[in-house]
Parts: C-alpha cells; sequence; structure tokens
C-alpha cells in the first residue's frame, strides 16, 4: 500500500488517498481519541471513486462519528482502472436483454460472476494492509456496493463479522446459493420501487440469506432514492456489531 495523498476534513476525519498494487483507493480515519484503536467498514461502491467521491465521504464521516474508519478500493475495469473487453460486453448485452425483455441468468453470470471472482481478493488483500495500519485494529463490516461481492467477502473472509447489504445489483444463481451458507449479522436495504431488478427475487434473497441474524429494511421509491435516515439504521446496525 502505497500512499499518496492526506487531507483533512471539516470534522477531523484524515482522509488519505492510496495505491495497493496499482489500485487506487482511499482510506478514512476518525479524529483521534483515547481509544487509538478502531474498527474497520468496507465501504463498497457501483465503481468509479471519482465519481462516488462525495458520497463516499459522507459514509465515511457517518463511521467515523461511530468511531470507526473505513476504507475502499476501486472496482476491476471501473474508474482509473484498464478496462476488460469482456466486462464491457456483458453490460452492452445485458442492457439489451433488459429493454427486449429477454432471459437475464445467462448474461448476469458473465457479468457479475468475473467481477466477484477478481474483486473478493483484492479487497482481502486491502483488508491485510489496512489492518496492519497502527490504530485500525478491527474487527470489520463491510457496507453497500455489488451485493454479490458484498456476500463473497462475508462468506470467505473470516475478519468481517457483519455486512450491511444493498439489494440494488443483479445476483446470480450460484451466488444466492452461497448466500445460503451466510452466518454473519446481515443488514438488507430494499428499495420498494427499484425500475432496474426484480422485487420477488430480491425478497427470495433476502429469505436464502442463512445469517440467523438478518434485517430486511425496505422504503418506497426508485434505485436512487434511498432515504437518509436508511443511513442511521445502517449505523446503528454496525455500532451493535464491531463494538
Amino acid at each position: 500500500m502505497d500512499f499518496t495523498d492526506l487531507s483533512h476534513l471539516d470534522d477531523g476525519v484524515v482522509e488519505r488517498r492510496f495505491t495497493l498494487d496499482g489500485i487506487p483507493g482511499l482510506l478514512w480515519t476518525p479524529p483521534a481519541s483515547a481509544d487509538a484503536s478502531v474498527p474497520l467498514i468496507l465501504l463498497g461502491h457501483p465503481g468509479g471513486l471519482e465519481g462516488m467521491h462525495p458520497r463516499l465521504v459522507q459514509r465515511a464521516q457517518s463511521a467515523a462519528r461511530s468511531g470507526f474508519a473505513s476504507a475502499t478500493l476501486e472496482l476491476p475495469g471501473s474508474g482509473d482502472r484498464p478496462r476488460i473487453p469482456d466486462f464491457e460486453a456483458a453490460r452492452a448485452d445485458l442492457g439489451r436483454a433488459m429493454a427486449q425483455g429477454d432471459p437475464l441468468d445467462a448474461v448476469v453470470d458473465r457479468l457479475v460472476l468475473p467481477l466477484v471472482e477478481r474483486a473478493a481478493p483484492e479487497w482481502r488483500s486491502l483488508l491485510d494492509d489496512v489492518l496492519a495500519l497502527p490504530g485500525i485494529r478491527g474487527p470489520v463490516g463491510i457496507s453497500g456496493g455489488f451485493i454479490s461481492i458484498g456476500m463473497r467477502l462475508a462468506l470467505v473472509e473470516p475478519r468481517i463479522v457483519a455486512a450491511s447489504l444493498y439489494a440494488g445489483s443483479f445476483v446470480p444463481a450460484s451466488i444466492v446459493e452461497e448466500a445460503r451458507r451466510l452466518t454473519v449479522p446481515l443488514h438488507m436495504l430494499l428499495q420498494w420501487d427499484d425500475e432496474s431488478h426484480n422485487r420477488q427475487e430480491m425478497l427470495d434473497l433476502f429469505d436464502a440469506l442463512g445469517s440467523p441474524e438478518k434485517t430486511l429494511l425496505a422504503n418506497l421509491g426508485g434505485h436512487t432514492g434511498v432515504p437518509a435516515h436508511a443511513g442511521e439504521d445502517v449505523a446503528r446496525f454496525f455500532e451493535r456489531h464491531l463494538r
């Protein structure tokens, strides 16, 4: 991990930019306190760190108010990372299939499964390096972003003890089967009128989640209409499980 820039936000949160094996990322740490060793939240996102930066800062500041550090990493094929032709082709094919009302399972597999296989090891490497820094000790939570990546990490990474999932991206059938083996506490957010995804499939996914402690929070509105108070529920969820 090579740090490239440091800035102080108005509320005392420190933002540091870095590259990890050439992959851009961001780390935020709360203001110094008597407890100099803090838990960590991984902030998922849909790709494009620069475009997502204002929203990521808001989420990081919310985490810092709870006394947590947070970190994120650019996704494969997004932002300034090299484009991946197979991803681009699958994304275009998905758009056409949705517009024509064609079956989506095969093209969703082509798009999402390779992304999960590439991203999950990178985010585990991110954990290795961030938890080696002074003052960040875990436990670790993961919040938002592609739900398939979040579920895979919650399944294979023992340092993750809680996950807040956003039901706003396509989930391959094989990932749904993986979800049945999840055991960590889960908080799932669903937009009831999401114009891009099938509500019943998301409800079926929640039903499939194997964790003995799971919560579904559904709000009226489309994909981008998540109410501000939904973040407060996420904050309370992590305060319960990362302390």
